[in-house]
């Protein structure tokens, strides 16, 4: 369960980086006031109105039905990396600190193993003391 919701974690977290850094054109088509289509990064289709007036012969500009409208949201272009020597001793430590004992999380050494004394006995295959004929008088 602990890995399911670590990976979900680091999912989020790398789809926040990239909407974060990737620029955003939203373009819109209104025709008589209602949106007819929106389309991201690219622009948007229009409503055919326009080759409608053409065939008519009527002038484009003297009927104002149809508009088009576009935002673009720009995504962060000042991303620095930051090398170890740009950071003073207390963050070196910090960092060091975290990333040493993130890494010991996943190392299973039996050494640190905790090993429980509420366990029963194992079943033993011959009865000893029958064996050898020594009893507790």
């Amino acid at each position: 369960m602990k890995a399911v919701i670590h990976k979900i974690i680091n999912s989020l977290l790398a789809l926040l980086v990239l909407l974060s850094t990737v620029s955003w054109t939203v373009d819109k088509h209104f025709c008589m006031g209602r949106v007819m289509d929106i389309a991201f990064f690219h622009s948007a289709e229009d409503c055919g109105m326009e080759a409608a007036l053409k065939l008519l012969e009527i002038d484009q500009e003297t009927s104002h039905c149809c508009g088009d409208e576009s935002f673009t949201l720009e995504g962060q272009d000042d991303l620095q990396k930051v090398t170890w020597q740009d950071l003073d001793f207390q963050q070196q430590w910090v960092l060091q600190s975290y990333v040493f004992s993130f890494l010991e999380s996943f190392n299973s050494n039996s050494e640190h193993a905790v090993l429980d004394f509420n366990d029963p006995p194992p079943l033993l295959k011959k009865d000893f003391q029958e064996l050898y004929q020594v009893y507790i008088i």
